[in-house]
């Protein structure tokens, strides 16, 4: 299937004095040598934008912070361009060469992701307009026409707002035009999305948001939603419309009763007890005010979870637009909370209205470029391929129910050896999945938990230095209420890990059984010689997993997995697979 997108075959439009030319596949060279001598200029300051050599002439740079990237630009250049880089670079700090500018900071109401500002920067350099770019524009669900799935409604709105930003007339109207003529086709839910930029661009999109209005008028939007989304002037604007054009009465169109609206209010608040306290008035419950779809919707996910486990609403409820509490998590992006809803319940295979289900929902949200990153670089999952792994994988059948792998099966009765596998495990998934590991560990609150002590033992290695390794030999070990609630915690996230990541699931199993952690930690009735041995093994493992799961959890808890924390992770795990290899183990 052909999934290129562009504009319309039109070559030029016109704004004032402006004229923006659209590049198409074969130009023929026009004979007026005036518009040859434009062209030649054109095709120059293009080759200097896409130019290798361009970091070495570029006087500034513009720093996407959000995706570790940097845009070299000519300040002469863009400020013959545009009146708004003229003032920006006009100042004594910005007259240094090498100046930086965060693109955070030039567009400061909007994110502008690094491909929306490289459309605008290339129209500023060659005053061509190129296609859409395909793998910034193209969702993950293969049925898509991929003409108004939201990445490229997301691709489209930045590059408006990007070209009102930075003073380009032309552009604003060219993609204003763009954007009216898929609107039929764009989800209503990301015409709220539209809509909300269009605002922002004032007067230049009035047409837009006028044709915004019309369509969300006759929509079934909530007004909770309509609320959430729009600034309150846009919303009265479409409330009295519905109650001019008789779509709804003056009681229905308001906000919910007040008993709702305090519920709502309190998980605003993520104050689950006042939520508790509230349902005792008996004046609503949970399934009646919404309060699940929009505690998923707008709330943190530990809120989501404390209401859930409430157990007192409908996990399958649907909200008066048809959708199910699981529809709504698949908008909101967030793996933890669909994790926790499956758990609870819900169904995957419930469609919305207009016949989506969770996971379709979550394909046409994600970009499909973003979704693959991960395979070709080995990146840490981002949020919305791990939210289509497990809605994928919870349309398919459970796994069957048994140990995790042939490690935990070998340790049979004994709960210390279960625990110190479990411990071993869950430690080496956040090492090596770290995001994957997150969500299983929150949902099963390892955290509330205490860690199993795995070293207490003062020994001699063979350097004559005094080292921590376990030896569980030395006293009788007995199980207490802290280690079955850990033990719990851990099985728990290995059977989440299993249900929802299967493929994570497998690669642990591998690891663990070419070389049992657990067994070796165990020294039973070994040989002096073969307990130093085990001992030796058992803290080189230790520390090279350790190690690089403590550097990688800082850059995880930053919540930025760069390259250099991918080639740190790779690296470690490297280093494991050369201490498994050297023990005699299979990686």
């Amino acid at each position: 299937m052909d999934n290129r997108i562009g504009f319309s075959d039109s070559t030029e439009i016109s704004n004032g004095s402006s004229t923006c030319c659209i590049e198409t596949l074969s130009t023929p060279m026009p004979s007026n040598p005036e518009i040859s001598a434009l062209q030649q200029l054109s095709r120059s300051l293009e080759s200097i934008f896409h130019s290798p050599d361009f970091d070495f002439f570029a006087d500034a740079k513009i720093i996407i912070s959000s995706a570790n990237r940097e845009v070299p630009v000519h300040r002469c250049i863009l400020s013959a361009r545009s009146s708004f880089f003229k003032a920006v670079f006009s100042g004594s700090a910005a007259k240094e060469k090498g100046a930086e500018f965060e693109l955070k900071e030039l567009a400061k109401d909007y994110d502008v992701g690094f491909d929306s500002l490289v459309a605008v920067l290339a129209y500023l350099y060659s005053g061509k307009v190129k296609p859409l770019p395909k793998d910034v524009c193209v969702c993950v669900d293969e049925d898509c026409s991929h003409v108004a799935c939201r990445p490229a409604v997301d691709f489209m709105v930045e590059v408006l707002y990007a070209s009102f930003t930075f003073q380009v007339p032309e552009l604003v109207a060219l993609y204003q035009r763009h954007l009216l003529d898929i609107l039929d086709k764009v989800a209503i839910d990301d015409i709220l999305v539209v809509l909300s930029v269009a605002n922002m661009c004032g007067k230049s999109c009035e047409r837009l948001i006028s044709r915004c209005i019309e369509i969300i008028v006759k929509s079934d939007v909530d007004i909770v939603t309509l609320d959430k989304a729009l600034p309150q002037h846009i919303v009265k604007k479409i409330t009295d419309s519905r109650l001019e054009f008789g779509l709804e009465t003056p009681e229905s169109a308001g906000y919910p009763d007040k008993h709702v609206k305090r519920i709502h209010r309190a998980l605003d608040s993520d104050d689950v007890e006042l939520v508790r306290m509230l349902l005792k008035e008996a004046h609503t419950n949970l399934d009646d005010a919404h309060a699940l779809h929009y505690a998923v919707a707008y709330c943190d996910a530990k809120t989501t979870t404390e209401l859930l486990d409430l157990g007192i609403a409908d996990v399958n409820h649907r909200n008066l637009r048809g959708y199910t509490v699981l529809h709504v998590a698949a908008m909101r992006k967030e793996p933890k909370i669909i994790v926790s809803l499956l758990t609870k319940g819900a169904r995957p295979a419930d469609l919305t209205s207009d016949g989506r289900k969770a996971l379709q929902i979550s394909k046409r949200l994600t970009r499909a470029s973003d979704y693959h990153r991960y395979t070709e670089e080995g990146k840490a999952s981002p949020k919305e391929r791990l939210c289509i792994e497990i809605l994928e994988q919870a349309e398919r059948r459970d796994p069957l129910v048994g140990e995790a792998s042939l490690s935990l099966a070998m340790a049979g009765d004994d709960l210390r050896m279960k625990l110190l596998y479990l411990e071993n495990r869950v430690g080496l998934a956040k090492l090596l999945f770290p995001m994957e590991a997150k969500v299983a560990m929150d949902i099963a609150q390892v955290d509330g938990t205490s860690e199993f002590p795995l070293t207490n033992i003062k020994v001699k290695n063979l350097a004559g230095d005094q080292r921590t390794t376990v030896d569980l030999n030395e006293a009788p070990f007995r199980i207490q209420e802290e280690h079955l609630n850990r033990m719990k915690a851990l099985s728990r996230t290995v059977e989440l890990g299993k249900r929802f990541f299967p493929r994570c699931s497998e690669v642990l199993n591998r690891i663990m059984d070419a070389e049992d952690l657990s067994q070796l930690a165990y020294l039973g009735n070994d040989t002096p010689d073969e307990r130093l041995q085990k001992k030796k093994r058992y803290m080189e493992l230790q520390e090279v997993l350790g190690k690089a799961f403590t550097e990688d959890k800082q850059e995880f808890d930053r919540s930025t997995i760069s390259s250099s924390t991918s080639s740190r992770t790779v690296g470690a795990v490297r280093s494991n697979g050369k201490l498994l290899n050297r023990g005699g183990g299979k990686a």
